[in-house]
């Protein structure tokens, strides 16, 4: 089987990527410092520990496994983070990617499916977000993630590289099968958060802004399962195979739900209340990202069938009952 070269498979995308990987007939072989990843997640290929910004063990990587291409999700991504130590995010995400890219060029690897993010669009108020719309990123995180896409472009200029871009909304659910799930720490990513609390391991859930200019005063977001979110990914992989040559899309649903209504649906989910508290804005937050795309359905063929908000929520709970990865 075809070796996949997979930055991040420990951690929760990458690691859901991995299983999709196995099952299209690819052995994903998985690069990862185990920083924010867990080695438990590690189940479907092998195993290389490294930094993205190592560049020898990455030229090592290359020449014994022969990737046929790179799938590329290990960053930082926490906004908060982000906001108030921004060189960790262009020193790990651009630095660690442009070394990559460099690995690539050498070992003669020119194919890419890049983590983006629609955080590089900032904010556009009542604006649905397709991949058109002006790039105004709020914070280091997706500022970071815009500039390794013009580094991309700019490597694909002067270099054999194709590349596929995702630029994610906010991915949630879990593997329906609870091999893989979702598990960060700390954990600031809302289903999870709110399910913790949910089961008695923090003491609450705290909803950042209730002045928003939304329905409910709460954010808005566009959620996608994970499972669907890998699918395009796999997609995206076959493109480049065939030689279609570089493409941006966007993935999400193309319809947002606010803080208060994810609350909701998980009360109706679990049967269980949700203890939470309101708290004031979060610095580099957009009031409403939703997409407006419809080019991942219509040129990969891709289709978000599990992303209801409550299959991605009993996908999620399923995980978290099962105790999710060990320590």
């Amino acid at each position: 089987m075809p070796n996949v070269l997979v930055t991040g498979g420990a951690g929760y995308i990458g690691a859901h990527a991995c299983k999709a990987l196995k099952a299209a007939g690819f052995t994903p072989v998985t690069y990862d410092n185990l920083s924010t990843g867990w080695r438990d997640a590690v189940k479907f290929g092998p195993l290389v520990e490294g930094e993205l910004t190592d560049r020898a063990t990455l030229d090592r990587t290359f020449a014994e496994h022969q990737p046929v291409a790179v799938m590329h999700f290990a960053a930082l991504s926490l906004v908060g983070e982000a906001m108030s130590n921004p060189g960790k995010y262009w020193g790990n995400n651009v630095g660690g990617s442009l070394t990559l890219l460099e690995a690539m060029v050498a070992a003669g690897c020119g194919n890419l499916v890049f983590s983006s993010t629609c955080a590089t669009y900032g904010e556009h108020d009542n604006v649905v977000l397709d991949e058109h719309t002006p790039q105004e990123p709020l914070n280091a995180y997706g500022a970071s993630k815009r500039a390794v896409e013009d580094m991309i472009r700019d490597f694909a200029n002067a270099y054999p590289l194709q590349s596929v871009i995702f630029r994610y909304f906010n991915v949630a659910g879990a593997d329906p099968e609870a091999e893989v799930g979702e598990a960060h720490e700390p954990e600031t990513h809302l289903i999870p958060v709110m399910l913790e609390a949910i089961q008695g391991k923090r003491d609450g859930l705290t909803i950042h802004g209730t002045d928003y200019d939304t329905s409910d005063g709460t954010c808005v977001r566009d959620y996608v399962h994970v499972c669907d979110l890998v699918d395009a990914h796999v997609l995206g992989l076959s493109w480049l195979l065939d030689g279609k040559g570089s493409r941006v899309f966007n993935l999400g649903t193309g319809r947002g739900f606010s803080v208060r209504e994810v609350i909701d649906a998980s009360r109706t989910v679990t049967n269980m209340e949700v203890p939470y508290t309101e708290g004031p804005r979060r610095a580099g937050d957009a009031t409403k990202l939703v997409s407006g795309s419809t080019r991942a359905g219509e040129e990969l063929g891709w289709e978000p069938k599990n992303s209801t908000l409550q299959q991605m929520i009993a996908d999620a709970w399923r995980w978290h009952q099962g105790g999710g990865f060990a320590p």
